[in-house]
């Protein structure tokens, strides 16, 4: 597939790795100068780009990048992507520590519903709650015991489908999470964020997760 990956930090660039070691046709951007990314093209193969070109042609976007900086993306940046091409986003909510008061998010809107309405396009929420190291070098192959499950959050069953693969390809098994509605069921400080369950462990622990923002996780 094409991919387009908006940000390169721990997440984004990881994926860059990874997509770009399956074959995967990968253009990576920040929000600076491509050429500031020319390490990480030259050691994965992934073309560098400005932000703006991110998504051209792409069979798949991945919006990587700190929750507060949502708003700056410019606007349409995600047009030229092929129609229909599922966007993941991977964002995290963190008040306290990086992102200051979103007073949607605080007033129970979920992060991922957040993200949607300001990209103007329906997004899938993965990748948000596994640590980057264990993205890079945890995937095994399907079928393999105690293989770790992510949650996919998405209103778009045909989207889902295409996100659920890659997460399959990447060695990762894919868990349904809902629609993006209940994807606070994945938010940070549920009993999934930041754990490396099995798909059964991972069900139980979305089931069991509640809608109220802990203190820690509240501006």
């Amino acid at each position: 597939m094409k991919i387009g990956i908006i940000g390169a930090g721990f997440i984004g660039g990881t994926l860059t790795r990874r997509l770009t070691q399956l074959g995967h046709e990968v253009r990576v951007s920040n929000s600076r100068d491509p050429q500031t990314l020319a390490e990480l093209a030259t050691e994965t193969g992934a073309k560098a780009v400005w932000a703006k070109d991110a998504a051209e042609d792409a069979d798949l976007v991945i919006v990587s990048i700190p929750q507060k900086n949502t708003p700056d993306l410019a606007k349409g940046i995600l047009s030229a992507r092929k129609p229909g091409a599922p966007v993941i986003e991977t964002n995290n909510y963190y008040p306290q520590q990086r992102d200051g008061k979103i007073a949607a998010i605080e007033e129970g809107q979920p992060e991922s519903a957040w993200v949607s309405e300001l990209l103007d396009v329906p997004v899938y929420k993965v990748f948000n709650g596994i640590y980057w190291k264990h993205l890079l070098e945890k995937g095994t192959a399907a079928g393999t015991e105690g293989r770790i499950a992510l949650p996919i959050a998405g209103d778009e069953e045909d989207g889902k489908k295409i996100v659920s693969a890659l997460v399959d390809e990447l060695g990762f098994d894919p868990v349904d999470a809902g629609t993006i509605a209940e994807s606070w069921r994945q938010q940070p400080g549920t009993p999934s964020y930041g754990k490396d369950y099995n798909a059964a462990k991972l069900t139980e622990a979305l089931a069991e997760a509640t809608p109220e923002r802990i203190a820690e996780w509240k501006a």
